[in-house]
Protein backbone atom coordinates (compact mmCIF):
# COMPACT_ATOMS: atom_id res chain seq x y z
CA UNK A 1 0.00 0.00 0.00
CA UNK A 2 1.21 3.50 -0.83
CA UNK A 3 0.62 4.68 2.74
CA UNK A 4 2.78 1.97 4.31
CA UNK A 5 5.63 2.22 1.81
CA UNK A 6 5.80 6.02 2.02
CA UNK A 7 5.94 6.07 5.80
CA UNK A 8 8.49 3.24 6.00
CA UNK A 9 10.79 4.82 3.42
CA UNK A 10 10.91 8.19 5.14
CA UNK A 11 11.34 6.61 8.56
CA UNK A 12 14.26 4.51 7.33
CA UNK A 13 16.00 7.57 5.87
CA UNK A 14 15.54 9.57 9.08
CA UNK A 15 16.73 6.64 11.17
CA UNK A 16 19.92 6.24 9.12
CA UNK A 17 20.84 9.92 9.31
CA UNK A 18 20.04 10.12 13.04
CA UNK A 19 22.09 7.01 13.84
CA UNK A 20 25.15 8.37 12.02
CA UNK A 21 24.96 11.66 13.92
CA UNK A 22 24.42 10.04 17.33
CA UNK A 23 27.11 7.43 16.73
CA UNK A 24 29.62 10.11 15.76
CA UNK A 25 28.87 12.18 18.87
CA UNK A 26 29.04 9.19 21.21
CA UNK A 27 32.22 7.85 19.59
CA UNK A 28 33.92 11.22 19.98
CA UNK A 29 32.88 11.39 23.63
CA UNK A 30 34.15 7.85 24.26
CA UNK A 31 37.47 8.67 22.58
CA UNK A 32 38.00 11.69 24.82
CA UNK A 33 37.06 9.71 27.93
CA UNK A 34 39.30 6.75 27.05
CA UNK A 35 42.23 9.00 26.21
CA UNK A 36 41.80 10.68 29.58
CA UNK A 37 41.86 7.29 31.33
CA UNK A 38 44.99 6.33 29.39
CA UNK A 39 46.67 9.61 30.33
CA UNK A 40 45.80 8.97 33.97
CA UNK A 41 47.38 5.51 33.90
CA UNK A 42 44.11 3.59 34.29
CA UNK A 43 44.27 1.82 30.92
CA UNK A 44 47.05 0.86 28.56
CA UNK A 45 47.62 3.40 25.76
CA UNK A 46 47.80 0.63 23.17
CA UNK A 47 44.33 -0.57 24.21
CA UNK A 48 42.56 2.76 23.67
CA UNK A 49 41.03 1.92 20.29
CA UNK A 50 40.05 -1.58 21.41
CA UNK A 51 38.38 -0.30 24.57
CA UNK A 52 36.57 2.37 22.59
CA UNK A 53 35.29 -0.30 20.18
CA UNK A 54 34.01 -2.46 23.04
CA UNK A 55 32.32 0.55 24.63
CA UNK A 56 30.67 1.52 21.34
CA UNK A 57 29.33 -2.01 20.84
CA UNK A 58 28.09 -2.15 24.43
CA UNK A 59 26.14 1.10 24.07
CA UNK A 60 24.99 0.53 20.51
CA UNK A 61 21.57 -0.70 21.68
CA UNK A 62 20.97 2.62 23.47
CA UNK A 63 22.00 4.54 20.36
CA UNK A 64 19.73 2.44 18.15
CA UNK A 65 16.78 2.93 20.50
CA UNK A 66 17.30 6.68 20.65
CA UNK A 67 17.70 6.85 16.87
CA UNK A 68 14.43 4.99 16.38
CA UNK A 69 12.65 7.35 18.73
CA UNK A 70 14.02 10.51 17.11
CA UNK A 71 13.30 9.18 13.61
CA UNK A 72 9.65 8.51 14.47
CA UNK A 73 9.15 11.88 16.19
CA UNK A 74 10.99 13.84 13.50
CA UNK A 75 9.30 12.12 10.53
CA UNK A 76 5.76 12.30 11.87
CA UNK A 77 6.40 15.82 13.16
CA UNK A 78 7.36 16.91 9.64
CA UNK A 79 4.18 15.33 8.32
CA UNK A 80 2.18 17.33 10.86
CA UNK A 81 3.92 20.60 9.94
CA UNK A 82 3.38 20.12 6.20
CA UNK A 83 -0.28 19.09 6.70
CA UNK A 84 0.28 15.56 5.37
CA UNK A 85 -1.19 14.16 8.56
CA UNK A 86 -4.32 16.26 8.06
CA UNK A 87 -4.76 14.65 4.65
CA UNK A 88 -4.36 11.14 6.07
CA UNK A 89 -6.78 11.91 8.90
CA UNK A 90 -9.31 13.36 6.49
CA UNK A 91 -8.99 10.14 4.46
CA UNK A 92 -10.19 8.17 7.45
CA UNK A 93 -6.78 6.89 8.60
CA UNK A 94 -6.44 7.11 12.42
CA UNK A 95 -3.16 7.69 14.21
CA UNK A 96 -3.12 4.08 15.44
CA UNK A 97 -2.88 3.03 11.79
CA UNK A 98 0.71 4.33 11.83
CA UNK A 99 1.72 1.60 14.27
CA UNK A 100 1.90 -1.05 11.54
CA UNK A 101 4.30 0.71 9.09
CA UNK A 102 6.42 2.05 11.93
CA UNK A 103 6.85 -1.39 13.52
CA UNK A 104 7.50 -2.99 10.12
CA UNK A 105 10.37 -0.55 9.61
CA UNK A 106 11.65 -0.96 13.17
CA UNK A 107 11.47 -4.73 13.70
CA UNK A 108 14.93 -5.50 12.17
CA UNK A 109 16.46 -2.87 14.43
CA UNK A 110 14.59 -4.33 17.42
CA UNK A 111 16.01 -7.76 16.57
CA UNK A 112 19.52 -6.30 16.55
CA UNK A 113 18.84 -4.65 19.92
CA UNK A 114 17.82 -8.01 21.41
CA UNK A 115 21.09 -9.57 20.25
CA UNK A 116 23.09 -6.60 21.50
CA UNK A 117 21.51 -6.64 24.97
CA UNK A 118 21.55 -10.40 25.48
CA UNK A 119 24.97 -11.22 23.97
CA UNK A 120 27.07 -8.24 22.88
CA UNK A 121 26.51 -6.07 25.99
CA UNK A 122 28.00 -8.60 28.48
CA UNK A 123 30.66 -9.69 25.98
CA UNK A 124 31.88 -6.14 25.44
CA UNK A 125 31.85 -5.34 29.16
CA UNK A 126 33.69 -8.57 29.94
CA UNK A 127 36.45 -7.88 27.42
CA UNK A 128 36.79 -4.30 28.63
CA UNK A 129 37.03 -5.50 32.24
CA UNK A 130 39.66 -8.07 31.29
CA UNK A 131 41.76 -5.47 29.48
CA UNK A 132 41.57 -3.10 32.42
CA UNK A 133 42.30 -5.84 34.95
CA UNK A 134 45.21 -7.13 32.91
CA UNK A 135 46.70 -3.67 32.91
CA UNK A 136 45.99 -3.07 36.60
CA UNK A 137 47.45 -6.47 37.54
CA UNK A 138 50.79 -5.41 36.18
CA UNK A 139 53.23 -4.13 38.78
CA UNK A 140 53.96 -0.43 39.02
CA UNK A 141 57.40 -1.03 37.51
CA UNK A 142 56.01 -2.77 34.45
CA UNK A 143 53.25 -0.19 34.03
CA UNK A 144 55.59 2.74 33.46
CA UNK A 145 57.23 3.47 30.14
CA UNK A 146 61.05 3.56 29.89
CA UNK A 147 62.47 7.05 30.17
CA UNK A 148 59.20 8.60 31.39
CA UNK A 149 57.91 9.66 34.78
CA UNK A 150 54.70 7.83 35.65
CA UNK A 151 52.43 7.79 38.71
CA UNK A 152 51.45 4.58 40.44
CA UNK A 153 47.85 3.40 40.47
CA UNK A 154 47.07 4.95 43.89
CA UNK A 155 48.96 8.16 43.07
CA UNK A 156 51.28 7.92 46.09
CA UNK A 157 54.43 7.07 44.09
CA UNK A 158 56.15 8.44 41.01
CA UNK A 159 58.44 6.12 39.03
CA UNK A 160 61.24 6.54 36.57
CA UNK A 161 63.08 3.52 35.13
CA UNK A 162 65.16 2.35 32.25
CA UNK A 163 63.71 -0.92 31.03
CA UNK A 164 66.22 -3.76 31.05
CA UNK A 165 64.22 -6.82 29.92
CA UNK A 166 61.64 -7.61 27.28
CA UNK A 167 59.17 -9.13 29.75
CA UNK A 168 58.83 -5.79 31.57
CA UNK A 169 59.55 -7.32 35.01
CA UNK A 170 63.11 -6.00 35.36
CA UNK A 171 64.49 -2.47 35.12
CA UNK A 172 67.69 -0.58 35.85
CA UNK A 173 68.35 2.89 37.27
CA UNK A 174 65.08 2.95 39.19
CA UNK A 175 63.84 6.19 40.79
CA UNK A 176 60.84 6.23 43.13
CA UNK A 177 59.31 9.27 44.81
CA UNK A 178 56.91 8.27 47.61
CA UNK A 179 54.60 10.89 49.07
CA UNK A 180 52.62 10.08 52.20
CA UNK A 181 50.72 12.40 54.57
CA UNK A 182 53.58 12.54 57.10
CA UNK A 183 56.68 11.69 55.13
CA UNK A 184 58.33 11.93 51.75
CA UNK A 185 60.93 9.50 50.48
CA UNK A 186 63.18 9.36 47.43
CA UNK A 187 64.48 5.88 46.62
CA UNK A 188 67.09 5.16 43.96
CA UNK A 189 68.42 1.82 42.88
CA UNK A 190 70.67 0.43 40.19
CA UNK A 191 68.33 -2.46 39.47
CA UNK A 192 64.84 -3.72 40.30
CA UNK A 193 62.56 -6.63 39.49
CA UNK A 194 59.04 -7.90 40.23
CA UNK A 195 58.31 -10.82 42.57
CA UNK A 196 54.93 -12.50 43.10
CA UNK A 197 54.01 -13.58 46.67
CA UNK A 198 50.53 -15.07 46.84
CA UNK A 199 48.05 -12.42 45.71
CA UNK A 200 50.53 -9.59 46.26
CA UNK A 201 53.19 -8.28 43.92
CA UNK A 202 56.44 -6.76 45.22
CA UNK A 203 59.06 -4.54 43.62
CA UNK A 204 62.50 -5.70 44.77
CA UNK A 205 65.28 -3.08 44.51
CA UNK A 206 68.98 -3.93 44.62
CA UNK A 207 71.95 -1.79 45.67
CA UNK A 208 70.47 1.62 46.29
CA UNK A 209 69.62 4.24 48.90
CA UNK A 210 66.61 6.00 50.33
CA UNK A 211 66.39 9.63 51.45
CA UNK A 212 63.41 10.15 53.74
CA UNK A 213 62.03 13.44 55.09
CA UNK A 214 59.58 13.76 57.98
CA UNK A 215 57.19 16.49 56.87
CA UNK A 216 56.19 17.36 60.46
CA UNK A 217 59.62 17.56 62.10
CA UNK A 218 61.67 18.14 58.95
CA UNK A 219 64.06 15.39 60.03
CA UNK A 220 66.00 13.72 57.23
CA UNK A 221 67.39 10.20 57.16
CA UNK A 222 69.53 8.41 54.60
CA UNK A 223 69.60 4.61 54.35
CA UNK A 224 71.61 2.41 52.04
CA UNK A 225 70.52 -1.10 51.18
CA UNK A 226 71.57 -4.15 49.25
CA UNK A 227 67.98 -5.26 48.77
CA UNK A 228 64.72 -3.39 49.45
CA UNK A 229 61.24 -4.80 48.89
CA UNK A 230 58.27 -2.51 48.13
CA UNK A 231 54.64 -3.62 47.85
CA UNK A 232 53.66 -2.70 44.29
CA UNK A 233 50.16 -4.20 44.06
CA UNK A 234 47.98 -6.02 46.57
CA UNK A 235 45.47 -8.70 45.60
CA UNK A 236 46.32 -8.44 41.92
CA UNK A 237 44.78 -11.81 41.05
CA UNK A 238 41.03 -11.81 40.48
CA UNK A 239 38.85 -14.80 39.86
CA UNK A 240 36.17 -15.00 37.20
CA UNK A 241 33.50 -14.88 39.93
CA UNK A 242 34.54 -11.30 40.74
CA UNK A 243 33.29 -9.99 37.39
CA UNK A 244 30.49 -7.43 37.75
CA UNK A 245 26.97 -8.50 36.67
CA UNK A 246 27.10 -6.31 33.55
CA UNK A 247 30.08 -8.39 32.34
CA UNK A 248 28.31 -11.72 32.99
CA UNK A 249 26.44 -13.51 30.21
CA UNK A 250 22.66 -13.70 30.38
CA UNK A 251 22.40 -17.47 30.95
CA UNK A 252 24.70 -17.24 33.96
CA UNK A 253 22.61 -14.44 35.41
CA UNK A 254 19.45 -16.52 34.96
CA UNK A 255 21.01 -19.53 36.69
CA UNK A 256 22.74 -17.53 39.46
CA UNK A 257 20.00 -15.43 40.97
CA UNK A 258 20.87 -12.60 43.33
CA UNK A 259 19.62 -9.02 43.77
CA UNK A 260 22.53 -7.60 41.75
CA UNK A 261 22.08 -10.16 38.97
CA UNK A 262 18.34 -9.55 38.92
CA UNK A 263 19.01 -5.82 38.61
CA UNK A 264 21.20 -6.45 35.57
CA UNK A 265 18.51 -8.68 34.04
CA UNK A 266 16.00 -5.89 34.64
CA UNK A 267 18.25 -3.55 32.63
CA UNK A 268 18.66 -5.97 29.71
CA UNK A 269 15.02 -7.03 29.44
CA UNK A 270 14.01 -3.44 30.07
CA UNK A 271 15.85 -2.13 27.01
CA UNK A 272 14.25 -4.80 24.83
CA UNK A 273 10.82 -3.63 25.98
CA UNK A 274 11.88 0.00 25.77
CA UNK A 275 12.74 -0.21 22.08
CA UNK A 276 9.08 -1.11 21.41
CA UNK A 277 7.64 1.44 23.80
CA UNK A 278 9.69 4.37 22.54
CA UNK A 279 8.42 3.76 19.01
CA UNK A 280 4.82 3.84 20.22
CA UNK A 281 5.53 6.86 22.41
CA UNK A 282 7.10 8.62 19.44
CA UNK A 283 3.89 8.20 17.42
CA UNK A 284 1.86 9.87 20.15
CA UNK A 285 4.40 12.59 20.98
CA UNK A 286 5.07 13.70 17.40
CA UNK A 287 1.92 15.79 17.05
CA UNK A 288 2.33 19.56 16.68
CA UNK A 289 0.47 22.54 15.32
CA UNK A 290 1.26 23.17 11.61
CA UNK A 291 0.61 26.89 12.15
CA UNK A 292 3.58 27.12 14.55
CA UNK A 293 6.95 26.70 12.88
CA UNK A 294 8.91 25.25 15.83
CA UNK A 295 10.31 21.97 17.07
CA UNK A 296 9.02 22.05 20.62
CA UNK A 297 7.50 18.62 20.15
CA UNK A 298 10.95 17.17 19.46
CA UNK A 299 12.36 18.87 22.56
CA UNK A 300 9.57 17.55 24.78
CA UNK A 301 9.95 14.11 23.20
CA UNK A 302 13.68 14.06 24.01
CA UNK A 303 12.86 15.13 27.55
CA UNK A 304 10.40 12.24 27.77
CA UNK A 305 13.09 9.83 26.54
CA UNK A 306 15.48 11.07 29.24
CA UNK A 307 12.80 10.49 31.89
CA UNK A 308 12.18 6.99 30.53
CA UNK A 309 15.92 6.25 30.50
CA UNK A 310 16.26 7.36 34.12
CA UNK A 311 13.22 5.26 35.05
CA UNK A 312 14.98 2.18 33.61
CA UNK A 313 18.08 2.97 35.67
CA UNK A 314 15.93 3.51 38.74
CA UNK A 315 14.16 0.19 38.26
CA UNK A 316 17.55 -1.55 38.04
CA UNK A 317 18.60 0.11 41.31
CA UNK A 318 15.38 -0.91 43.04
CA UNK A 319 15.75 -4.53 41.98
CA UNK A 320 19.46 -4.59 42.93
CA UNK A 321 18.63 -3.26 46.40
CA UNK A 322 15.82 -5.80 46.85
CA UNK A 323 13.00 -3.24 46.97
CA UNK A 324 11.05 -4.90 44.18
CA UNK A 325 11.15 -7.92 41.89
CA UNK A 326 12.04 -8.13 38.21
CA UNK A 327 8.40 -8.63 37.23
CA UNK A 328 7.26 -5.70 39.34
CA UNK A 329 9.91 -3.38 37.88
CA UNK A 330 9.24 -4.40 34.27
CA UNK A 331 5.47 -4.15 34.61
CA UNK A 332 5.62 -0.90 36.55
CA UNK A 333 8.02 0.98 34.26
CA UNK A 334 7.44 -0.53 30.83
CA UNK A 335 3.79 -1.43 31.32
CA UNK A 336 3.21 2.16 32.39
CA UNK A 337 5.09 3.45 29.34
CA UNK A 338 3.01 1.24 27.04
CA UNK A 339 -0.23 2.42 28.66
CA UNK A 340 0.89 6.05 28.29
CA UNK A 341 1.74 5.52 24.61
CA UNK A 342 -1.66 3.98 23.84
CA UNK A 343 -3.42 6.72 25.83
CA UNK A 344 -1.61 9.43 23.87
CA UNK A 345 -2.58 7.89 20.55
CA UNK A 346 -6.19 7.45 21.68
CA UNK A 347 -6.36 11.10 22.80
CA UNK A 348 -4.87 12.26 19.48
CA UNK A 349 -7.40 10.20 17.55
CA UNK A 350 -10.24 11.55 19.64
CA UNK A 351 -9.04 15.11 19.11
CA UNK A 352 -8.70 14.58 15.36
CA UNK A 353 -12.16 13.04 15.15
CA UNK A 354 -13.73 15.89 17.12
CA UNK A 355 -11.91 18.52 15.06
CA UNK A 356 -12.97 16.88 11.79
CA UNK A 357 -16.59 16.72 12.96
CA UNK A 358 -16.56 20.41 13.86
CA UNK A 359 -15.16 21.39 10.46
CA UNK A 360 -17.85 19.34 8.70
CA UNK A 361 -20.56 21.00 10.78
CA UNK A 362 -19.19 24.46 9.97
CA UNK A 363 -19.07 23.76 6.26
CA UNK A 364 -22.61 22.34 6.35
CA UNK A 365 -23.89 25.39 8.20
CA UNK A 366 -22.16 27.69 5.75
CA UNK A 367 -23.68 25.89 2.76
CA UNK A 368 -27.15 25.97 4.36
CA UNK A 369 -26.87 29.67 5.00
Amino acid sequence: MLFDSTVRKELAQSFGVTLVVIFTIVLTSMLIKTLGQAAGGNVAPQDVMLLMGYAALSHLSTMLTLSLFIAVVFTLGRMYRESEMAIWFASGIPLTRFIKPVLRMAWPVMGVIVVLEMIVWPWGNQNSAQLRDHYQKRGDLSRVAPGQFQSSRDGSRVFFIERDSEDGNTGRNVFILTQLPQREAVTTSSRGHIEQAGDDRFLVLERGQQNETNLKTDDKTVARFEQYKVLADSQVMRSADALPPKATDTLTLLHTRSPRNDGELTWRFGWILACVNVVLLGIGMAANNPRRANNWNLLFALLGFVVYFNAINLSQTWVSSGRTSIAGALVGVHGGALALAMLLMWLRDQGNRIGLTRRIHKKTAAVSA
